[in-house]
């Protein structure tokens, strides 16, 4: 059994997205970073930086209980867990280790920003808005045209797609019309949000 500690943030459903995907049994328990619930004594016994998602796999290495930590971190470690979603040979798996890293380097932190800046901080900086929408669009430019080469970011479906996909969700948010500025992106996209597995980890935690 698989503990997942989230929130509905896009972080959060990277970890249940892949959880759904690769079938293992899972318990939900809501981390509600409003409130600071990622603070609390409990939570950062887990995850010492205090984010969300944290996972606590019962079943561990060797039979014992292992709390892991990082969004990227957990996807690497189920897919190993269950030899999904990661390849085997090197450069399939350096492939998918390159888009799951441009997400964790880039789309994240800078859609993350932009999210803030545009719609959460106390006053509008046009300064700041300008500079992460302008980084966001390079980012998704960057995205498009790989995947004018291939259907999925890294070849086959893997957790890069899991990795990148619920941040794109709010393009909207962005400043970003995907189906004008980045068709291949807004066809890869539907594709991924049209997967059983996928539109139940995106409700989670509910």
């Amino acid at each position: 059994m698989i503990d997942l500690y989230t929130w509905g943030t896009p972080n959060g459903r990277k970890a249940s997205i892949m959880l759904e995907e690769v079938g293992l049994p899972y318990a939900v328990h809501p981390v509600d970073i409003s409130k600071g619930d990622q603070f609390t004594p409990d939570f950062v016994a887990i995850n010492p930086n205090s984010k969300i998602p944290a996972i606590v796999d019962q079943d561990g290495p060797g039979g014992k209980p292992l709390a892991v930590f990082e969004s990227g971190a957990i996807l690497i470690y189920l897919a190993e867990k269950t030899g999904r979603f990661l390849p085997a040979d090197p450069v399939g798996r350096y492939t998918v280790l390159e888009w799951l890293m441009f997400q964790m380097g880039g789309v994240g932190p800078m859609f993350g920003q932009n999210h803030h800046f545009r719609r959460f901080a106390p006053e509008q900086i046009p300064y700041a808005i300008e500079r992460y929408t302008k980084e966001t669009k390079r980012l998704y430019g960057v995205l498009d045209t790989r995947l004018g080469q291939t259907e999925y970011v890294a070849g086959a479906y893997s957790i890069a797609d899991m990795a990148i996909f619920p941040w794109c969700q709010r393009a909207d948010w962005q400043g970003v019309d995907l189906a004008a500025e980045f068709p291949n992106v807004k066809r890869w996209y539907d594709s991924i949000a049209a997967r059983p597995q996928v539109q139940k980890g995106m409700s989670v935690p509910g």
